[in-house]
């Protein structure tokens, strides 16, 4: 069965893990209450910079910082747009959406939507 995954790279201050985790377990209970099939975090164990590119270049990576990456599964892109619509409504979420409450710098983090290619 064909899923559509958002997949999101984050720069968190390792001081301010416990804050991210709370947030992120806030926003995984509202991406599922409104119907994405799995939302995961996942914080960085083995990811060395690399000669021309790495996680931590992808989001510049600066000392006493750790890398985040995390993705949410849907059935679809359509199913995606509309969750995520309705997720951005959603008054749970209306602090944490303020770039200056969040716990790592917004302005490094990336994402992206994937149809999935391959499926095991």
């Amino acid at each position: 069965m064909a899923r559509y995954v958002d997949g999101f790279v984050v720069p968190v201050p390792k001081r301010n893990l416990a804050a991210y985790r709370r947030m992120a377990q806030k926003a995984g209970r509202v991406w599922r209450d409104h119907g994405a099939i799995e939302y995961i975090e996942c914080v960085a164990d083995d990811v060395k910079p690399g000669k021309w590119t790495s996680f931590p270049q992808s989001v510049k990576l600066k000392r006493n910082e750790t890398v985040v990456f995390a993705y949410i599964v849907y059935k679809s892109r359509a199913q995606r747009d509309r969750i995520n619509a309705r997720v951005m409504k959603d008054p749970r979420l209306a602090k944490m959406m303020n770039p200056k409450a969040m716990p790592f710098d917004g302005k490094r983090m990336f994402w992206g939507g994937f149809k999935t290619f391959v499926s095991r």
